[in-house]
């Protein structure tokens, strides 16, 4: 049952023989689910979010992909990741998401990067150093319609036509962004889309753009110019109240270093949480908080309750956590699980099947945003297609 990489995967880095992890990335699933938003997305541009690494599996490599499939701008959170981001699509159009932080002017324009600008300060900002630099350089503009994060007030945004700065740089886009789109009847998605409207019209030469992934799929559909895809593109479902439209990108495989039967009454991990009603098999993997697999994950209880907690899928058994995650190893009741389908050396998966990316995420009490954005270094990568 061990497998370590396909035949169409290429792996880079740390070889699959060494690691405790192996991280399956399909870069053809990231260019279809691309494709399918495009097609959602009813005439829109649609854009790619590459934010945490491409959401954890790869800028150098998913950026690439996301050229292949037909995207050509790209989002990103911090001014380091859009310099990435360039040196792999040259031509590509490319906005920094967090705002322009005090002084980085010249490397905008150094490297073609377009900041969006969240405050009247910087608007300020961009505005004297393109009449300084004697260039009408592109940014975006962030009005906030209820995230009460970043971006211009609504009435702010309101009082923009009138403000002498716009005409010192390009207003190549104006953006907010949902507060709760994956639930389409919340009432929050209409307010914001009316405030966003608003804004909108008094300053109708500059294209617009609201959809996340799930706003997408919203009813309304307010699509505007652009679409800003992000945890849809690498498998997340936008649609968390029915099926997944997207294909599946990451899989995570992890190797059992060792097998143990632990006898009834023992308790297995740190501090003791997991009791053993009776004899039960530990299989121990080499991968743990480290490598970006939650603790939040961990099994506290005894042995054959129903626990919110991690799974693993081994030949077919799924095979719940046992004890507390650690930082480099994760403990697994594979009792279940025939001896003969089972040994030490064997890869079991942590990810994958009907253990989605949102399936894990909420048996460690979180959301599958932050486990694709937290996949450690310590994995051997193996990507599949994507090439050119």
């Amino acid at each position: 049952m061990t497998k370590l990489t396909s035949q169409h995967e290429t792996t880079g880095g740390i070889p699959a023989s060494a690691a405790g992890g192996i991280l399956h990335i399909d870069l053809d699933a990231l260019g279809a689910n691309w494709r399918t938003l495009r097609d959602k997305a009813g005439g829109a541009e649609t854009a790619a979010v590459v934010k945490a690494n491409a959401y954890g599996i790869g800028i150098e490599q998913a950026v690439p992909a996301l050229g292949k499939a037909g995207c050509r701008t790209f989002f990103v959170a911090h001014l380091s990741e859009a310099i990435r981001v360039r040196a792999v699509v040259p031509d590509a159009t490319i906005y920094v998401l967090n705002g322009l932080f005090a002084g980085t002017g010249p490397t905008y324009a150094a490297y073609g990067l377009r900041p969006v600008l969240g405050s009247l300060e910087e608007i300020e900002e961009w505005a004297g150093f393109c009449r300084a630099d004697g260039q009408r350089r592109p940014a975006a503009i962030h009005v906030d319609t209820g995230m009460n994060r970043l971006g211009l007030t609504v009435p702010q945004g309101l009082a923009l036509k009138d403000r002498a700065e716009l005409k010192d740089f390009e207003t190549a886009l104006l953006i907010s962004h949902f507060v709760s789109a994956e639930e389409n009847d919340n009432p929050l998605n209409g307010e914001q889309i009316e405030a966003f409207e608003a804004v909108r019209s008094s300053l109708p030469w500059i294209p617009a753009s609201l959809p996340n992934s799930s706003g997408i799929f919203l009813r309304d559909k307010p699509r505007y110019n652009l679409v800003r895809p992000g945890y849809a593109l690498y498998g997340g479902n936008p649609t968390p109240d029915r099926d997944n439209p997207m294909k599946p990108v990451v899989g995570l495989e992890a190797r059992i270093v060792q097998l143990r039967w632990v006898e009834a009454d023992h308790t297995v991990g740190y501090n003791g949480r997991w009791l053993a009603l009776e004899k039960r098999r530990i299989a121990t993997l080499s991968v743990g908080y480290a490598d970006g697999y939650p603790r939040s994950a961990s099994a506290r209880g005894k042995s054959g309750e129903d626990l919110l907690a991690g799974m693993i899928m081994v030949a077919g058994h799924p095979c719940p956590f046992a004890g507390n995650v650690s930082m480099d190893l994760i403990t697994i009741d594979v009792t279940a699980v025939p001896e003969k389908e089972i040994q030490r050396g064997d890869t079991v998966t942590l990810i994958g099947g009907d253990l989605t990316i949102d399936e894990v995420g909420r048996r460690a009490g979180t959301i599958g945003y932050e486990i694709l954005t937290s996949l450690g270094t310590r994995y051997a990568r193996a990507y599949r297609g994507g090439q050119g």
